[in-house]
């Protein structure tokens, strides 16, 4: 085993941090290994104990090492959860000064209930397990508002449950489904539980790449699944340019007579730009997911999906088999939301916000020395040198980001981190100084 005194170049907690991050990564210091104590290492480097336990706290905190009180600290085995794998690292992170893993909007961004919920009170509930299961006035603002002509639209649970239900309509063992490379993590868990093979589709600054999408229907995936705006990790947002290009790439494919485009706008209202969709182009090959998650909350769990009549028909028909409906109290409380003015307003606040953010730490970290584009959306995505050192530095400081790995469809290679910029809400140069020194190894 390497020497961990010798491994370290810089005496401070996030140097030592980062010196330990990177002997575990190459597999210097293997599951199980013992860790010098405190004291001995802060000899070994002539520093007082407080700055290794910092290290320390570092390390334990993006879990890389556990402590075993007076046995000593381990390098960290592999953890064994009921959290699906990929969204492990997404999943039980310690408290930071700044946390900036989650990918969630800001709470304090996120419109009152309060009112809403006096408002609908009186009115919300059913009569019969066989009622509708949209609210008819909710059905009727979203059709309004849907960015194409729709046959069908119905609410499910969230946008991971549209998706899930949306694939259940065309999965079977052995399937492959195009998706974005970078992509979202509990996606790749989805499919992985289905045992359907993942076919990557590459991105750039205007969605994912035409070449990349005839490349990949050449495999003949039963699904395509894409984020038009607001791309998780990227912030990418697809452009109405890209939109007819995706859609040439379609019409002219001799083996996507069968695909279903699957579209998940999961950040809505909080997205800067116009809502964009593949349905203006082939409306009888999309389902369009509209979330309002991040817009109007998280907890309140709605999603709506619109699509072909007979696809929708029998998402609906299977969910009677299941939970039967989302709730109607709270669609009831989705519409108050969507069409009270206050938070309409509110909604429209929170968007505006969030893209000034986006850009206060661009531009924080474009002095910092570090460039790159203002995103969509509420995260940053952002090249470094070690992917690993650079979390578990950004550890040491107090800042919690999301590792790349988790977000590739094959780790390795490349390094990224994801960086929630939608809930830094000061400071912007000190944060943008600490991130651009991580991305540098």
């Amino acid at each position: 085993m390497k020497s961990v005194a010798l491994s370290v170049e810089d005496a401070t907690p996030q140097g030592i941090a980062g010196a330990i991050g990177r002997l575990i990564s190459s597999g210097d210091l293997a599951p199980g290994d013992r860790l010098p104590t405190v004291r001995e290492l802060a000899a070994e480097l002539g520093v007082s104990p407080a700055t290794v336990s910092h290290a320390w706290q570092a390390l334990a905190g993006v879990g890389l090492i556990v402590s075993r009180g007076r046995s000593g600290s381990f390098v960290q085995a592999a953890r064994t959860t009921w959290i699906p794998p990929r969204s492990r690292n997404l999943a039980d992170q310690p408290l930071a000064r700044l946390d900036l893993s989650t990918g969630t909007p800001d709470p304090l961004l996120l419109p009152t209930l309060g009112p809403a919920l006096s408002r609908v009170s009186s009115r919300a509930g059913t009569t019969s397990y066989l009622d509708s299961p949209v609210v008819p006035e909710l059905h009727s603002l979203l059709r309004q508002s849907w960015p194409y002509h729709v046959e069908a639209i119905t609410v499910v649970d969230g946008a991971m449950d549209a998706l899930s239900r949306a694939l259940d309509l065309v999965l079977s063992f052995g399937a492959r489904v195009a998706i974005e490379d970078p992509g979202f993590p509990p996606l790749f868990d989805l499919l992985d539980h289905h045992g359907i093979e993942r076919v990557p589709a590459g991105l750039d600054e205007h969605g994912m790449r035409p070449d990349s999408l005839a490349a990949a229907l050449k495999h003949s995936p039963v699904a395509v699944v894409l984020q038009p705006r607001a791309h998780n990790p990227t912030g990418v947002s697809m452009t109405a340019t890209r939109a007819e290009e995706l859609a040439a790439v379609i019409r002219a494919s001799r083996t996507a007579d069968t695909t279903v485009f699957i579209e998940d706008d999961h950040s809505g209202a909080i997205s800067a730009s116009p809502e964009v969709s593949l349905g203006s182009h082939l409306p009888d090959r999309v389902l369009h997911i509209r979330s309002f998650s991040k817009s109007h909350g998280p907890d309140l769990r709605i999603a709506a999906i619109g699509g072909p009549q007979k696809l929708i028909d029998r998402l609906v028909e299977r969910r009677l088999l299941g939970p039967g409906w989302t709730s109607r109290m709270l669609q009831s409380i989705l519409l108050d939301l969507l069409t009270n003015p206050t938070t309409i307003d509110e909604v429209s606040d929170a968007r505006r916000v969030y893209h000034a953010r986006q850009r206060q730490l661009v531009e924080a970290l474009a002095a910092a020395g570090h460039e790159t584009r203002v995103a969509d959306g509420i995260n940053l995505w952002m090249d470094v040198d070690d992917e690993r050192g650079a979390v578990v530095q950004l550890a040491a400081a107090g800042i919690r980001v999301a590792a790349g790995s988790g977000f590739r469809v094959n780790p390795g290679g490349q390094h990224s981190i994801r960086v929630t910029a939608g809930l830094v809400r000061d400071d912007f140069a000190a944060v943008a100084t600490l991130l651009a020194a991580a991305t540098r190894a």
